[in-house]
C-alpha cells in the first residue's frame, strides 16, 4: 500500500513540477485519484500527515525573527490584509475561522520559490518571510482555539520551557551537522507536540514554540535547511491524506470557482497595502505576487473544524481551491520580475512620492568598479579591487549584509540586480567594469540584459557555478566568466606546486 501512495504522489508530483506547477498540487490529486480507485487513509499514514505539520510548525519557529515580525509595515499590512480579506470572503462562507484562514499564503510555495530564486534575503524576500510568519502564528492561535483539546491543570509548566533553552542549545552545538542534527531536530518537533497534547494544548502550537526557543541560535538556520526535505516528504503524507479521505465526490464546483475568483483579490490588495505604506511598486508588486496564493494552514484549519463540526463546506472543496490556487500563482510569482518589466509604466505612477525603505542609489560616488551581490566572492573582489587602487562600489539585496560591509567603511548601497528601475536610472558614467558576483543565474541575466541595452562598453564579469550557464551569459553580454568551484581547485593545485617548488630549493640548498 505505501509503495502505491509514493508510486502516485511521485508521478503526479513530477507531472506538475514539468508544468511549473508546485508539486503538492500533484500530491493532492495523487490523494484524490487513489480515492476514486477506491482506496482510503490508514492510521500509518494520518501519523505520517501530522508528522508533517508538526515539523513544519518547527522549522518556522526556527526561522523566526521577531525583527522582521515586528517590523511595522509586516504588522501592518499583514493586519489589514487578513481583516479586510476575512471580511470580503465572509459573505461567501458564512465561517469567520475559515474566512480567516483562507486569508493566509502558503508557506510551503512562498518560501521554496524565494529559495529556488536565491531571493530569501533581499527586502521584497523578508518582507514576504515577516507576513507570512505572522499569518502563521494566527493560524496556530486558530488551531488552539477551535481544536478538541481540554486543558489539564498541568498546563502552566510549559511556561517553564524557556528554562531548558540553554540545555537545548548545548545538544544543538554538540549535534554536529549530519544525521544527528536532523534527528535531534525531529526529536524536539515531536516532544513539542506530544508534550503540549499531554497537557490538552494544540501540538501544533508546542512544536512552533520548540522551534521558537533556538530561534537566533548560528545552528537554527543549518537546522531548519537540514530538516527542509524530511518536512516536505511527511508533508507529502498530509495532502495524500486529505485526497484519500475525502475525494472528489462532496466538491461544490461553485464555490471552487469562488474561491478561485476572491484568490484574484490578494495580490492587488497587498500591492494596494504596501503602496499606502510607503514602499516602491517593484516592491509592492513583486511581494504581492508572491503572496497572491492560498495556504497549507487553510487545509490544516480546515481539518480542525472539520473535526469540531464547524466547517460548512467538505474539505474537498477547500482542498481543490488551495490546490488551484497554487496551481495559478506558483507561475505567476516564479516571473513576478519579468512581468513588473512589462507592467513598470502602469505601475510606477501609483507609487507614493515619499521616501522608501527600499530606496535604490542613482549614482556611484565616483567608483570604478561596480560589483552586485556582496557575499563571499562579491566581498573578495571588493577588498582586492580597493587594495590594488581602484574605486569599488557594491550592491547587495540584504538590508544586513549591506549594513555588515558599511559598518567596516566600504561603499555598499543597498540594490536589487533584477529591479530595472534600478539600472534605468543608475548613473554608469566612469564605470570601467561590472562584476555581477550573484548565486542565481536568472539576476544575472537580468542584470546583463540591461547592461547592455544602457550601452555599457567596460568589462562586464560574472560568476558561472555550472558549464552549461555559460553560453546563456555569454549571449547576455557577459565578456569575463569566473567558474568558482573549478578555478578554485586550479588555485590550490597551482599553491601546492608554489609550496612543493619552495621545499625542493630548500632541500637542494641543504645538500
Amino acid at each position: 500500500m505505501e509503495a502505491l501512495w509514493v508510486a502516485a504522489a511521485f508521478a503526479l508530483g513530477l507531472l506538475t513540477s514539468r508544468l511549473g506547477l508546485p508539486p503538492l498540487v500533484g500530491y493532492l490529486g495523487a490523494g484524490f485519484a487513489l480515492h476514486g480507485l477506491g482506496l482510503r487513509e490508514t492510521e500509518f499514514l494520518h501519523h505520517a500527515a501530522e508528522i508533517g505539520v508538526l515539523l513544519l510548525l518547527f522549522t518556522v519557529g526556527l526561522k523566526l525573527r521577531f525583527q522582521d515580525l515586528l517590523e511595522p509595515r509586516v504588522l501592518v499590512a499583514g493586519g489589514l490584509h487578513l481583516l479586510l480579506f476575512s471580511l470580503l470572503a465572509l459573505p461567501f462562507l458564512a465561517n469567520l475561522p475559515l474566512a480567516l484562514a483562507l486569508a493566509f499564503s502558503s508557506t510551503v510555495l512562498v518560501v521554496k520559490v524565494l529559495e529556488d530564486k536565491k531571493e530569501l534575503t533581499t527586502y521584497h524576500g523578508r518582507l514576504s518571510v515577516g507576513i507570512l510568519v505572522l499569518q502563521d502564528l494566527v493560524a496556530v492561535g486558530l488551531i488552539t482555539l477551535y481544536g478538541e483539546n481540554r486543558i489539564s491543570p498541568w498546563a502552566g509548566l510549559i511556561l517553564l520551557l524557556p528554562l531548558g533553552r540553554f540545555a537545548m542549545t548545548w545538544l544543538l552545538e554538540k549535534s554536529g551537522h549530519d544525521e544527528l542534527l536532523v534527528l535531534f531536530g525531529l526529536g524536539l518537533a515531536l516532544l513539542g507536540g506530544e508534550g503540549f497534547r499531554q497537557v490538552g494544548l494544540s501540538p501544533e502550537l508546542g512544536a512552533l514554540i520548540m522551534g521558537i526557543l533556538l530561534s537566533g541560535h548560528e545552528k537554527g538556520g543549518e537546522m531548519a535547511k537540514a530538516l527542509w526535505s524530511l518536512k516536505e516528504a511527511f508533508l507529502v503524507a498530509f495532502f495524500l491524506d486529505i485526497g484519500l479521505r475525502e475525494g472528489l465526490r462532496d466538491v461544490e464546483v461553485g464555490l471552487v470557482l469562488t474561491l478561485l475568483l476572491l484568490t484574484l483579490v490578494k495580490s492587488p490588495l497587498f500591492f494596494g497595502l504596501f503602496l499606502l505604506l510607503g514602499l516602491r511598486a517593484r516592491t509592492a508588486f513583486v511581494s504581492g505576487m508572491y503572496l497572491g496564493n492560498y495556504s497549507e494552514f487553510a487545509l490544516i484549519v480546515g481539518v480542525v473544524l472539520e473535526r469540531a463540526g464547524l466547517l460548512p463546506q467538505s474539505l474537498s472543496t477547500l482542498a481543490l481551491g488551495v490546490a488551484l490556487s497554487m496551481a495559478l500563482s506558483a507561475p505567476l510569482a516564479r516571473y513576478s520580475h519579468s512581468l513588473y518589466k512589462r507592467l513598470e509604466a502602469r505601475l510606477l505612477p501609483l507609487e507614493r512620492k515619499v521616501a522608501h525603505p527600499d530606496q535604490e542609489p542613482e549614482r556611484l560616488e565616483g567608483a570604478t568598479v561596480l560589483i552586485v551581490g556582496m557575499g563571499r566572492t562579491g566581498g573578495a573582489v571588493y577588498r582586492i579591487l580597493e587594495a590594488r587602487g581602484e574605486r569599488p562600489v557594491g550592491l547587495d539585496a540584504d538590508p544586513e549584509k549591506v549594513a555588515h560591509h558599511q559598518a567596516k567603511g566600504r561603499k555598499v548601497f543597498y540594490g536589487d540586480a533584477e529591479d530595472p528601475e534600478l539600472w534605468e536610472r543608475l548613473d554608469l558614467s566612469g564605470l570601467r567594469a561590472v562584476v555581477l558576483a550573484l548565486p542565481d543565474l536568472e539576476a544575472k541575466l537580468l542584470a546583463a540584459r540591461w547592461l547592455k541595452e544602457r550601452g555599457f562598453k567596460g568589462i562586464l564579469a560574472a560568476t558561472s557555478f555550472h558549464l552549461e550557464e555559460d553560453p546563456a551569459l555569454e549571449a547576455a553580454g557577459v565578456t569575463l566568466l569566473f567558474h568558482p568551484f573549478r578555478e578554485a581547485g586550479e588555485r590550490l593545485a597551482e599553491k601546492v606546486l608554489e609550496k612543493l617548488a619552495i621545499m625542493g630549493e630548500v632541500s637542494h640548498g641543504r645538500s
